[in-house]
């Protein structure tokens, strides 16, 4: 995926500066709600505290809340850049933190490389952590600052650059050995890198039954061998005899390559005598140690993993870091110990074994992935990460006796924590994957706007559509330099030129064949392809593109007519109907219909509910509907209430194994306490709502604006249910984000239709 540096500079400034902020969690509205806030009131936790100092983990948020902690000194692969630039990169871990484990974060950049300063600062930070995130701090003072604060603080702590890598690294071993068909205790493992990575690894997998004497490393000044007067104390504990003059020798019949160095040191020739079915680890990013198309060219029975998400076996420390600290913070354990990381190192192995889930299958492009040489470890996006690892780190801190808060009851334990985050919160991730893996030509009807081209831009570097750009071609080029686009070699039409006038013709008077039942004359017919909507309908009607997106610059109905008229809708519905997807901190809810139907009655009700259905499926999610009104199961019953209780009855009859229920009233269908107590029979009980019907254009226009706009969502949408071919009507003014969003969405909805 390409990343234009005007595009990642622009994500970190646009709105609010950085990538996060801090919000309330409790009522701020009133005085009475300040008093309880802040003074007077917050005396009374503050003496509670004084007297019971565990009291903390009630009263305030250390509990869920991790210090990632930094001086810039090594970060990422860009070296010592000091604490400022380190900021970008601890914020992004704070995010990761969040978005996988629900783990609250406050960044800090210490600035001094001095190890006791940086020691003592962090100390002093003790009382407003539960945790401690050490990241991109060189080596050997990471090793120093890790073991002395592990050893002063009582909560804890982790160099996740040294222990995420060998956690999940140690996993991959685990399965490629078994895989491979080789004891642990006896393979031989060459290392390319000595530091602070490749150390924690080695320790690591000492813990899972390598022995120290078949392991053979070297740094950048050969084998780290008995014979070196050079070494610090952290790379003593590796030497080996000096056998080896350099690591070519080394790999003659070795079985596992670890790399933690840098790209493209190994070569083909180097791996080639290498023993039977060797395991390759080329972990240095962007560029591994040997590219993976190389590594398996010259060994296909080679398993390769990499630090890259574009290969298979990505070793990913996202794979482990949310996960461990969760299970630490939730059991209260005073620190993150040996037992621990080996408990996450065998959640992790044992989790590849299991059955892909279906949305991680999507996400990937694969009909189904199973456990063997390209699928070792797990993917980054697998929902059942978190309630793998984290109970599984939880019990081992237990059982060794360092948890202060021990969970009593673990089904319910697994259940809060998918609550946190929602098991379908990543459906736009699965629906970009699913785009990628067969992009699709997109017509943008408004190629003249710089917001449709900015997303035109993005849509092609990251492979998710073929851009066709309608308008003026000098005023779309003009653009194009003035903002220092790549898209010169999309296709570039504009639909009132000569060149155009043959196409116009064709379309025009298989237009006027169409419609001339209803009063449109060939003359018309041919005026109108001049319009970019018609034009670009015709496109995709004529197979010229696959799906189109309008509606930056002009309105709602001027750019659906056109749709609607050339496309039209599908045989098997009467209505086309517009659809949100809503996304939330919970998971995503769908929205019908928001956009086309004024007014529907009964039928039009089942044939939304029904089209919504079908499309949230093509997400890998379940529906799960309320049909909405302001009454509750005939609590009121007027035309109102009663077509939309109607319509239930309709679509129960035709579907029935379609989770869907009402009418009912919106806060009843998200309070399942209420719902449970007050409607016991009904079928949404304990199902999680995530998609609303409404019973007209009004109220489902009303409510998703108003959340959208409040930010507790974001909305992707429209989306057109029901029409033969994809076209989809932006908002006026969408953000350059929607519009990529709604792109995303037509490829997707192209894909089914052309496949």
């Amino acid at each position: 995926m390409k990343i234009r540096k005007e595009d990642a500079l622009e994500y970190h400034s646009k709105g609010r500066p950085g990538k996060i902020e801090v919000i309330p969690t409790t009522a701020t509205k009133t005085q009475r709600d300040l008093s309880l806030a802040y003074s007077p009131g917050v005396a009374i936790p503050v003496l509670a505290i004084a007297e019971d100092e565990n009291k903390v983990y009630d009263y305030t948020a250390k509990g869920n809340l991790v210090g990632v902690i930094s001086n810039g000194t090594a970060i990422l692969g860009l070296g010592n850049k000091g604490p400022a630039a380190s900021k970008p990169v601890m914020e992004g871990k704070g995010i990761l933190f969040k978005i996988y484990a629900d783990i609250d974060v406050f960044d800090i950049e210490v600035d001094t490389t001095d190890v006791e300063h940086f020691i003592s600062v962090v100390k002093a930070l003790e009382p407003t952590f539960g945790g401690i995130n050490l990241e991109d701090i060189a080596a050997p003072e990471a090793f120093e600052i890790e073991e002395r604060l592990k050893a002063e603080l009582n909560i804890p702590v982790m160099h996740d650059d040294q222990h995420g890598t060998a956690i999940i690294s140690a996993a991959a071993l685990l399965n490629a050995l078994e895989l491979a068909g080789k004891k642990i205790g006896e393979v031989k493992v060459v290392v390319s890198g000595a530091g602070a990575a490749a150390i924690s690894c080695l320790k690591m997998w000492l813990l899972i039954g390598v022995k120290k004497e078949n392991i053979y490393v070297f740094d950048i000044d050969g084998l780290v061998s008995t014979d070196r007067t050079d070494l610090d104390p952290y790379k003593a504990l590796f030497v080996s005899e000096p056998i080896y003059k350099n690591i070519s020798e080394a790999l003659v019949e070795a079985d596992v390559l670890l790399g933690l160095s840098v790209g493209n040191i190994i070569t083909k020739t180097m791996i080639q005598p290498m023993a039977a079915k060797p395991i390759i680890f080329a972990l240095a990013n962007p560029n591994p140690e040997i590219p993976y198309d190389d590594a398996v060219a010259a060994r296909p029975d080679a398993i390769v993993a990499t630090g890259r998400s574009d290969y298979p076996n990505q070793v990913n420390n996202v794979l482990g870091f949310p996960y461990i600290f969760r299970g630490a913070l939730d059991c209260r354990a005073t620190g993150i110990n040996e037992a621990m990381k080996l408990a996450a190192t065998k959640a992790i192995a044992a989790l590849a074994k299991e059955p892909v889930p279906e949305i991680v299958n999507v996400a990937y492009g694969k009909k189904s992935m199973v456990y063997g040489n390209q699928y070792i470890i797990p993917k980054p996006v697998d929902p059942r990460l978190l309630e793998t690892i984290a109970p599984a780190v939880a019990q081992a801190a237990m059982e060794s006796g360092i948890a202060k808060n021990p969970i009593p009851n673990w089904e319910a334990y697994k259940i809060e924590l998918n609550k946190r985050l929602g098991l379908d919160n990543q459906i736009q991730r699965v629906i970009s994957s699913k785009a990628r893996r067969n992009p699709k030509r997109v017509v943008f009807a408004e190629g003249e706007n710089i917001n449709i081209l900015k997303a035109a831009q993005i849509v092609k570097d990251q492979g998710i559509a073929e851009p066709i750009l309608l308008g003026k071609k000098d005023t779309i080029l003009a653009l194009v330099e003035e903002y220092d686009l790549d898209l010169t070699d999309c296709r570039l039409i504009d639909p009132r030129d000569e060149i155009a006038l043959e196409t116009r013709l064709t379309y025009g008077q298989w237009f006027h064949e169409k419609r001339q039942r209803r009063g449109l004359t060939l003359r018309d017919a041919q005026q109108l392809m001049r319009q970019r909507n018609y034009f670009a309908c015709m496109m995709v009607q004529f197979g010229e593109c696959d799906a189109m997106i309008s509606g930056q610059t002009g309105s709602y109905p001027d750019t659906i007519r056109p749709a609607l008229q050339i496309i039209g809708k599908r045989d098997d519905v009467s209505r086309v109907a517009g659809m949100y997807i809503m996304l939330t901190k919970k998971g995503p809810l769908f929205f019908a219909d928001t956009t086309v139907n004024v007014n529907p009655n009964e039928d039009e009700l089942v044939d939304i509910a029904l089209l919504a259905a079908q499309e949230i499926r093509n997400y890998n999610v379940t529906p799960k509907i309320a049909m909405l009104s302001y009454s509750n199961f005939g609590s009121v019953s007027d035309q109102a209430s009663n077509k939309v209780s109607n319509a239930v009855k309709k679509i129960k009859a035709r579907m029935p194994h379609l989770i869907i229920d009402g009418e009912m009233q919106a806060n009843v269908a998200f309070d399942n306490a209420l719902l449970k107590k007050k409607y016991p029979f009904s079928d949404l009980v304990d199902k999680d709502v995530n998609t609303l019907i409404f019973p007209n254009l009004s109220s489902g226009n009303i409510a998703y604006k108003l959340i959208a706009k409040l930010g507790a969502a974001e909305a992707i949408g429209p989306i057109l249910l029901g029409l033969k071919k994809p076209v989809h009507v932006l908002q006026m003014g969408s953000s350059i984000r929607e519009i990529v969003n709604m792109a995303t969405i037509a490829v997707v909805n192209a894909q089914r239709v052309v496949g």
